[in-house]
């Protein structure tokens, strides 16, 4: 006589918490998110997925879980990155609705409510959508708008100004983006590339809870790097326009040079416009051999294959959904 397993009932929203060395952060928010939850009043389960903390992020979260088991803790086995983490995160929710929430509390969690009250209405994204910028430097509040605007010129999707991971995902959303294996994850491009029914909520950034940003100005200029050529293969012709143009310019300037030979007879030619000219073109080709070379690192990284994360130990999660790719 075989006796049928009871059937698990998924929650009615996941949410997925990205943590690096965030354990001031952690008391706060599973207070707040608590305390947001019971007045909702839907299951739910919180999936935290530590990138490599070097603190101790990882024993606070367990400490925690111990006196709530729908806290769960997906431990990576180094820093992957934010993007790779929301990635692992996804791959192991079991929620209807899944939202993104950072650790330092920067999203307010009463912003939910508004969410699912949104995703209740029929919308199968609901992206939380900054108010200002304020808060930020100049140099970064002028650098993120030159990509927002960059990034919706040159590629095939739009990216809401001020959007960023904060939003709710429908389950089917969610299953779209588990199926995508590429290793480059541009997750703001990703959202947006999905499609599906969206809609915006403004929001307020709040300050950290403790601690400073992990994005310093690089990081954010080697996430704008991956989005823009995740996203488009406009660089590419641009640099064939480029070597074109300069084609052009050079067989131009052999005319001009033949014809004043003929008239005005062979002059001495200066050096410093020979060097100019040898160190301008140089770093033409040098540039294009970049952009070709950062869409070669792409395809050399995905040929390859490997997992996009290592998972060390994961603790009362459901299975990733799909073990071969990470």
């Amino acid at each position: 006589m075989t006796q049928t397993a009871e059937k698990v009932v998924p929650p009615v929203l996941s949410l997925v918490v990205p943590m690096f060395n965030e354990s001031g952060n952690l008391d706060k928010l599973f207070a707040r998110l608590a305390e947001v939850m019971a007045e909702i009043g839907e299951t739910y389960e919180i999936v935290c997925v530590d990138d490599g903390s070097r603190d101790d992020s990882v024993t606070l979260a367990l400490t925690h879980r111990d006196r709530d088991p729908r806290i769960k803790v997906v431990e990576l086995s180094r820093n992957f990155g934010k993007e790779l983490a929301l990635t692992a995160g996804l791959r192991h929710t079991a929620g209807q609705a899944v939202v993104m929430i950072d650790a330092d509390l920067q999203h307010p969690p009463e912003v939910i409510k508004d969410m699912l009250a949104k995703w209740r209405d029929g919308f199968e994204m609901v992206i939380a959508v900054r108010r200002d910028r304020e808060q930020e430097s100049r140099v970064k509040r002028m650098a993120a708008n030159l990509f927002y605007d960059l990034f919706g010129r040159v590629s095939e999707v739009r990216l809401p100004q001020g959007a960023g991971d904060f939003r709710l995902l429908d389950r089917k959303v969610v299953d779209v983006l588990n199926s995508m294996p590429e290793h480059s994850r541009f997750m703001k491009g990703l959202y947006a590339w999905v499609g599906f029914r969206q809609t915006s909520i403004p929001f307020d950034v709040a300050d950290r809870a403790h601690g400073e940003t992990k994005f310093n100005l690089f990081r954010l200029y080697r996430l704008a790097i991956d989005g823009i050529t995740s996203f488009t293969s406009l660089p590419l012709k641009v640099w064939t326009f480029m070597g074109m143009l300069v084609a052009s310019f050079a067989l131009l300037y052999g005319f001009v040079f033949i014809v004043k030979t003929l008239i005005l007879g062979i002059d001495v030619p200066g050096y410093p416009s020979l060097i100019v000219a040898i160190t301008f073109f140089s770093g033409v080709q040098l540039i294009s051999l970049g952009v070709i070379g950062e869409y070669l690192g792409r395809v050399f990284s995905e040929v390859k294959n490997r997992p996009l994360y290592v998972v060390r130990q994961a603790h009362g999660c459901t299975e990733d959904i799909d073990k071969s790719r990470g």
